[in-house]
């Protein structure tokens, strides 16, 4: 993890997060290649789970598939990712997950390069742009609260200058019959796609 990145999720937790109230969060990605986000979620309040598709380095838990997050639907306060989206092959089946056991109420942090060189953990397919997460916010139902990217080299970090990151918070609001039908059946579809 580029310092950018911890800064901008530290960012996040300062301004969006109140550490007087208990949160359950779940990161997906968590593997702990050269950094984590897990030291910003220590409040004793707070429950952290790291996930990811390997054993390893701040992972608690090991995914089968990054389409099937093993918690029930409504069940997360909040989901943080970083630097994790653009390795997803189909990233929008990871996000309806993200989606599903979030809280009505509940955020997302979703950081994700917009530049940088190809990382191949296994593979690197996407950058983002703030459009992009504009796209997933319709596509989940959800209300983007802020979005932003980082379009210049001039980070104090010499390690962070190549990349460019993307930052968005989003909100889940009470989703309707339609909304949730709506959800179901893209996940449905994928599943029978992905077993043809």
């Amino acid at each position: 993890m580029h310092v950018s990145s911890y800064e901008h999720m530290q960012d996040l937790v300062a301004r969006h997060l109140d550490a007087q109230q208990p949160l359950s969060v779940v990161d997906i990605g968590s593997y702990d290649v050269n950094g984590s986000y897990r030291t910003l979620f220590g409040n004793a309040k707070w429950s952290y789970t790291g996930i990811d598709l390997e054993a390893g380095p701040g992972v608690d838990v090991v995914l089968s598939s990054p389409y099937r997050l093993p918690f029930a639907s409504g069940s997360v306060d909040l989901v943080i990712s970083g630097q994790a989206f653009e390795h997803v092959e189909y990233f929008w089946m990871s996000w309806l997950e993200m989606v599903r056991v979030l809280k009505p109420g509940g955020r997302i942090f979703l950081i994700a390069p917009s530049r940088g060189p190809e990382h191949r953990y296994p593979q690197d397919c996407w950058r983002f742009y703030p459009d992009g997460y504009r796209a997933l916010a319709k596509f989940g139902g959800c209300e983007l609260l802020e979005v932003t990217t980082d379009w210049t080299l001039d980070h104090h970090d010499p390690s962070s200058r190549d990349w460019g990151d993307t930052v968005g918070v989003f909100r889940k609001p009470a989703l309707g019959l339609r909304a949730r039908a709506f959800q179901a059946a893209m996940r449905a579809a994928f599943r029978l796609h992905k077993s043809a």
